[in-house]
């Protein structure tokens, strides 16, 4: 029986650590800045989990996304992410079945995490969560698993961190390592967002920023407020 309570002390869940919430990071890249009116060119979200008390990565859901019709495609943001949406051999699906498809897995693991919502985790956050909700509203997607205005911003944590806001500038600080060559396609700046997140929250954790849990106030059904 003691060496039962032991093993589930060093056992940390997700809904737990994070008051009910799944947290998921994201990155979009786009044809440009307004989310309204520009188009979604690829998606990565990552879903972590814990190993012991130390939270990682876990899988990586990317998507290569067609246009929505009447999309607005910026020239100066297609080089900056060097993305040919037009390329004969990208593989690409419509931009209403991404979202579908990425909604539907991560509302399983919701399901097998214990967790009521999502919460979106991005570097500028507010950046890529507003193409999320606009992606959503245009195919009237009511399922939306995230959270609709609270996101972890890891370009705010970083600053707190490591004085960092740049996202290489925050790895690089963090003691990880950056490949430029690699930046700026979704699935890469998702999973190093991811890895940045896990270390600052696993450090600030071994420095004692965390106390051991105390009885539930909230859960994610909860709604923030400004009170």
């Amino acid at each position: 029986m003691i060496e039962q309570e032991q093993a589930n002390a060093g056992t940390t869940t997700i809904a737990e650590r994070f008051r009910g919430f799944l947290p998921v990071v994201v990155d979009v890249e786009c044809g440009g800045f307004n989310a309204q009116t520009d188009a979604i060119l690829e998606i990565a979200a990552v879903t972590l989990g814990f190993d012991g008390d130390q939270l990682c990565r876990r899988d990586t859901h990317f998507y290569r996304v067609v246009p929505f019709p009447g999309a607005n495609l910026e020239e100066a943001a297609l080089k900056f992410t060097g993305i040919n949406p037009f390329h004969p051999l990208r593989i690409a699906h419509p931009e209403g079945e991404v979202f579908r498809d990425l909604f539907t897995k991560l509302r399983a693991v919701m399901k097998q995490e214990g967790c009521k919502r999502a919460i979106l985790v991005g570097h500028n956050a507010h950046f890529d969560h507003g193409f999320v909700r606009a992606a959503a509203e245009r195919h009237n997607l009511k399922r939306n698993p995230f959270h609709p205005f609270s996101s972890l911003d890891t370009a705010s944590i970083s600053a707190l961190c490591f004085g960092q806001t740049v996202l290489a500038r925050a790895v690089e600080a963090a003691g990880l390592l950056f490949d430029n060559a690699s930046a700026h396609s979704a699935r890469y700046d998702a999973e190093i967002t991811a890895d940045l997140f896990c270390h600052m929250i696993n450090r600030w954790q071994q420095f004692g920023g965390w106390p051991p849990p105390l009885p539930a106030t909230g859960s994610a059904d909860d709604e923030l407020t400004d009170d």
